[in-house]
């Protein structure tokens, strides 16, 4: 449902959840991308193929927020 209504909006909203601590350059370097540089930090993006592939590189440091 959630993935549904981020489509239907053109944009999708992120929160960090886990800790660039101890992880490889390239993923601290797609949270910065994301916008993202602190834990609960969240940023709305346009809802593109790219930012989703970014999205699902760190799945693990990162969720998808519902719309609010």
């Amino acid at each position: 449902m959630a993935k549904a209504a981020a489509k239907a909006s053109g944009s999708v909203t992120v929160e960090q959840i886990g800790s660039p601590i101890r992880r490889e350059a390239a993923q601290r370097a797609t949270l910065v991308g994301l916008g993202l540089n602190k834990l609960r930090r969240r940023s709305t993006l346009p809802d593109t193929p790219e930012v989703r592939g970014m999205i699902h590189a760190v799945r693990h440091l990162v969720r998808v927020v519902d719309g609010q």
